[in-house]
C-alpha cells in the first residue's frame, strides 16, 4: 500500500459489504519504541505522529469518516455507534449503518471480528485474558440484535500461547465459569501457565451460540517486524483493528 504502509485483511467469507483490516507496525511517522504506525493516543508518542498515523491508515483503507477510537479499559461495556452519541469509554463498538467504523486497538490483546451473513451488521470487540474472562464477546454477540447462527466470526493477531505466561489467579478465574477451560492452559517448568487466548476465544464464541470462526494463531509476540507487543517491548504502539459496512 501506499507509503508501505501495510494492513492484513480477514481470510474469511464475509459478505462484500463488509470491510475489516488489521494494520501492521509498518508505513507510519513514529520513531522509537512507537516506529512507526503507531495509532494508540495514550501510548506517550507525539499526538502529532499519531494523528499522521490514524490520516495515512485512513486514506490507505479509503475510509469516508473516521473510526470511532474507543477509550479501552477492559471491560465489557459495547459503543453502539448508531446512536447519536456512542459511548466511547467501552471495548467493543457495533454498527448496523455504512457511515460508521468500528475499531479496538491491540498490542497482544486479540480483536474479535464479528459479522451476520446478510452483510448488514459488524461489531468488534476486545478481547485481552480480562475481557474474555470478563465476558466481552457475548456482550457483542448480543449488541448485534440477531441470531448468533447467522454471525460468523475472524479472531485477529494476539499474542501466542508459547510466549503468554499467566498465574494461577488468571487460570481460575476462566476454570471456575468453564470446566472445559482447563485445556487451553498448559503448566510450565516454572509452575505457572502459558495460555491459548485463540482457545478461549473459540471457548466463547461457541458458548454465545457463533460456531462459524475463522482465524488461525499468528502471535504478535513473535513477529516485531510486523506487530507490536506489549509483552515483548513494553513501551510501544498500538495496532488497529477496524470492520464497517460499505
Amino acid at each position: 500500500m501506499k507509503d508501505g504502509l501495510a494492513v492484513i485483511r480477514p481470510d474469511w467469507p464475509a459478505p462484500a459489504t463488509v470491510r475489516a483490516a488489521v494494520s501492521t507496525r509498518q508505513g507510519g511517522v513514529s520513531g522509537a519504541p512507537w516506529e512507526s504506525l503507531n495509532l494508540g493516543a495514550h501510548t506517550g508518542d507525539d499526538p502529532a505522529h499519531v494523528a499522521e498515523n490514524r490520516r495515512r491508515l485512513r486514506e490507505a483503507l479509503g475510509l469516508a469518516v473516521e473510526p470511532f477510537w474507543l477509550d479501552q479499559v477492559h471491560g465489557t461495556v459495547v459503543s453502539r455507534l448508531d446512536e447519536a452519541t456512542p459511548v466511547r469509554v467501552a471495548d467493543a463498538a457495533v454498527a448496523f449503518r455504512p457511515d460508521r467504523v468500528c475499531a479496538v486497538l491491540t498490542a497482544d490483546c486479540m480483536a474479535v471480528f464479528l459479522c451476520d451473513r446478510a452483510g448488514t451488521r459488524v461489531g468488534i470487540a476486545h478481547a485481552g485474558w480480562r475481557g474474555l474472562a470478563a465476558g466481552v464477546v457475548e456482550a457483542a454477540v448480543a449488541a448485534l440484535e440477531c441470531s448468533p447462527r447467522a454471525l460468523m466470526a475472524w479472531l485477529g493477531p494476539a499474542i501466542g500461547p508459547e510466549a503468554f505466561e499467566v498465574g494461577e489467579e488468571v487460570r481460575a478465574q476462566f476454570v471456575a465459569d468453564d470446566a472445559g477451560a482447563d485445556a487451553a492452559f498448559v503448566r510450565n517448568a516454572r509452575g505457572r501457565w502459558q495460555a491459548d487466548l485463540y482457545s478461549l476465544a473459540r471457548r466463547r464464541l461457541a458458548r454465545a451460540g457463533v460456531d462459524d470462526v475463522h482465524g488461525a494463531v499468528v502471535s504478535t509476540h513473535a513477529d516485531a517486524r510486523r506487530f507490536y507487543s506489549y509483552r515483548r517491548d513494553g513501551a510501544c504502539g498500538r495496532m488497529a483493528n477496524l470492520i464497517w459496512l460499505a
